[in-house]
């Protein structure tokens, strides 16, 4: 029997077929806790700085979820500059509004983001557990550009996305529960004209494992 050639556009539709396929929670699990630049289903991730032994990552056990008013394209941008300056003010991931992922520092590394769980005025969610104890020692950011030039756009349905996977793979790889997925409007007071990051964590929260 001959084997059948494929047209260039069935090749490519059944790649598109097989990327889509659903990956199991024992599969997801695995690659959550891989070591370097692996390919996850549904996530589109550039890896500017791959991942090493998980057991010498640093101890995350909070994730914090910003939004930046920067147009489309800034996450990019942003990624890059604290890849090359990791001290600079700024989170470990970035979300752009096509959905791609950055990955900008080593998960070594803690970055400066956050002020320190300032927020105790209940205003969103009872703040005792986190007041001064959500920071940036023990949270690791994810940034998510696109809110300019109205910081009341929520987040592209590309980026929902992603962070459907994304949020699931950090709870996996670092051992974090739902519930300590913060935005941060919660823990640290920033600005009075919208929510930062709540649909986003609250997403993240809700989110069937």
């Amino acid at each position: 029997m001959k084997p059948i050639a494929l047209s260039v556009r069935a090749a490519l539709a059944l790649l598109v077929l097989l990327v889509s396929l659903p990956v199991s929670a024992e599969d997801l699990a695995a690659l959550a806790r891989a070591s370097g630049t692996p390919d996850i289903p549904g996530l589109r991730m550039v890896w500017l700085a791959p991942w090493g032994d998980v057991t010498k990552a640093h101890p995350w056990t909070n994730i914090i979820v910003h939004q930046t008013e920067g147009p489309a394209g800034s996450a990019r941008a942003g990624a890059l500059a604290q890849a090359k300056n990791p001290k600079r003010r700024g989170v470990t991931l970035w979300v752009e509004t096509d959905g791609t992922v950055y990955w900008a520092v080593p998960e070594t590394m803690v970055t400066l983001h956050g002020d320190g769980a300032n927020r105790n005025d209940n205003r969103y969610i009872d703040n005792a557990p986190t007041y001064r104890k959500v920071v940036r020692d023990n949270s690791i950011g994810v940034e998510f550009a696109g809110n300019y030039p109205d910081v009341t756009t929520p987040a592209t349905a590309a980026q929902v996305a992603a962070w459907r996977v994304l949020s699931k793979v950090l709870r996996l790889r670092y051992g974090i529960a739902r519930e300590r997925v913060y935005a941060h409007n919660w823990i640290d007071y920033k600005d009075a004209r919208y929510c930062e990051g709540c649909a986003l964590a609250e997403l993240a929260r809700a989110a069937a494992d």
